[in-house]
């Protein structure tokens, strides 16, 4: 898979049943949201997990969550990045929440 813009609900690693399943929001304006998103998914998309992504450019219902970057990626509820951050970094989060699965 190539990495791309994901988009609302879509599920990335939709195909691999027997991987666990992660809800993400990403928040913040359309352009750093997608930006993100594409980072992300090449960032992951080669480890063992699901991560359905949905998007939030409500700027009061983000203030509401606590959010105060754009972009910020939240997941299953705890703020996770903030900002434009390195794929680096993002795979090394995601290899540490694996390692705690384990």
């Amino acid at each position: 898979m190539l990495c791309h813009e994901m988009k609302n609900k879509e599920v990335l690693n939709s195909s691999f049943k027997e991987y666990p399943l992660f809800i993400g929001v990403l928040y913040g304006d359309k352009i750093e949201c997608e930006k993100f998103s594409k980072r992300l998914s090449c960032a992951i998309k080669h480890l063992p997990i699901r991560v359905e992504f949905n998007y939030e450019s409500n700027t009061l219902e983000a203030i509401k969550k606590g959010i105060r970057v754009d972009p910020t990626f939240v997941l299953d509820d705890k703020i996770l990045f903030e900002g434009l951050v390195q794929a680096e970094e993002i795979t090394k989060k995601f290899e540490d929440i694996l390692e705690l699965l384990d």
